[in-house]
């Protein structure tokens, strides 16, 4: 499927956060708009949309760095355009984002019932989350 890959603008938003809740990725405790716009306002991150050429909205990726990690946050393919390769684009382009700006490491959080913590952040008083912690690296390390 040809995809065309772009930061989204505010007016993607509905959309953005339409195709967020058909992937189950938005959970009570958050605001997909209010993450949206804060991922739009940040200077060190961002929303990518995929659209078909039709200009359906098809994929996203959220993508931010602090300075020193990469991070890939709803990480979405349509429902009805999965297996095409949709979801492997938006990560790929959230790394590439990364990468064009020096971050050499990305992480991905995923939500699952059998997630470990590492104790290092419980004794930092991180209560255990239902989270699994990805990395790869973008650029190899020296």
């Amino acid at each position: 499927m040809p995809l065309t890959i772009r930061c989204a603008e505010p007016g993607d938003e509905p959309r953005v956060v339409a195709l967020w809740r058909a992937c189950d990725l938005v959970v009570a405790y958050n605001d997909p708009g209010a993450d949206f716009r804060f991922a739009q306002a940040g200077a060190c991150s961002a929303v990518l949309v995929g659209e078909d050429g039709t200009g359906r909205l098809r994929g996203s990726v959220m993508v931010g760095h602090d300075g020193h990690r990469g991070w890939l946050y709803y990480v979405a393919a349509d429902p009805e355009a999965r297996g095409v390769g949709v979801g492997r684009r938006m990560v790929a382009a959230g790394e590439a984002w990364l990468r064009d700006r020096g971050v050499a490491k990305v992480h991905l959080l995923v939500r699952e019932t059998n997630t470990r913590v590492v104790a290092f952040y419980e004794h930092l008083g991180f209560e255990v989350a239902p989270r699994t912690l990805m990395a790869k690296w973008l650029i190899p390390p020296p």
